[in-house]
């Protein structure tokens, strides 16, 4: 395996391509996958690996497990459900799953938390390999409910960076903060991953829900665009604010105008308050 350089592509740890590895080291692979223990944050739950393509996946599964990660493979999405049903994923990457749609309508049904396909925690963190860094593609995956997206070729370290830090802000989410926030007659329950509004519910995707409980943190302070990208989206560059836009107007209109319209109010140069 290579781990000298700052970033590398995915490689089998013989160094040769992925795809050169055959059906036997997909064997015990997965075998070592089901065997490991978990290190990191939190020590518990797996990290669930969805790609179709075999070799991507198994070199990508193979460094996880050398850095001490409990992995579950899967390569279809019914597959990922069977799996999610057994393992309570800590974090899911979703890659290819036939095509890039596939693995974001996966995700759509993650944040949805559909009852019946299987217990998926609406608020786990998702990481989305895609297949270009084109922009749309990028937002197509936070417009789902991504948590953080690459694009190909994967550079693991870059994406072992990327799973540290989301995994430590899991955790400091469930130990550093309030469960619930109130604000006024708003209601949000960070475990339940729920918000109420006079006692009524309000269903806000993943992104949506994310955006209402930074703000609410702090409700009078208007925050800047571009650190609301960068703490909710993960930007690490100021560029288009389209995708935070939108996201303001639909939880501003989810929240609806009986109250006036005073949730999530745009201040004009500078960013949003949510109240």
């Amino acid at each position: 395996m290579r781990r000298g350089s700052a970033a590398v592509d995915l490689l089998a740890p013989s160094g040769l391509p992925a795809a050169a590895l055959g059906a036997r080291a997909a064997s015990n692979l997965v075998s070592r996958a089901r065997d490991a223990h978990a290190l990191g944050p939190g020590k518990a739950g797996s990290i669930l690996v969805v790609e179709s393509d075999m070799g991507l996946a198994r070199a990508l599964v193979e460094q996880l497990l050398d850095d001490g990660y409990r992995v579950e493979p899967a390569r279809t999405a019914e597959h990922a459900r069977m799996l999610a049903r057994g393992c309570a994923p800590r974090l899911a990457v979703l890659g290819e799953l036939g095509s890039t749609r596939g693995a974001l309508e996966l995700l759509y049904e993650i944040r949805r938390g559909a009852a019946g396909s299987a217990p998926w925690v609406r608020g786990m963190p998702v990481i989305v390999l895609g297949a270009s860094a084109g922009e749309l593609d990028m937002l197509r995956a936070f417009e789902a409910g991504a948590d953080d997206f690459m694009a190909r070729p994967v550079r693991y370290l870059e994406l072992r960076a990327r799973i540290w830090a989301l995994l430590r802000r899991a955790q400091w989410t469930v130990a550093g903060r309030a469960r619930r926030l109130a604000v006024g007659a708003l209601e949000i329950d960070l475990d339940a991953h729920t918000v109420s509004l006079e006692g009524l519910p309000v269903d806000l995707r993943r992104l949506e829900f994310e955006l209402l409980v930074h703000l609410a943190g702090d409700p009078e302070r208007v925050f800047a665009k571009h650190e609301l990208l960068s703490s909710v989206w993960g930007y690490r560059s100021s560029g288009s604010t389209r995708t935070l836009d939108s996201h303001a107007s639909r939880v501003r209109c989810k929240l609806g105008e009986r109250d006036g319209g005073r949730w999530v109010i745009n201040v004009w140069g500078v960013g949003y308050r949510l109240r």
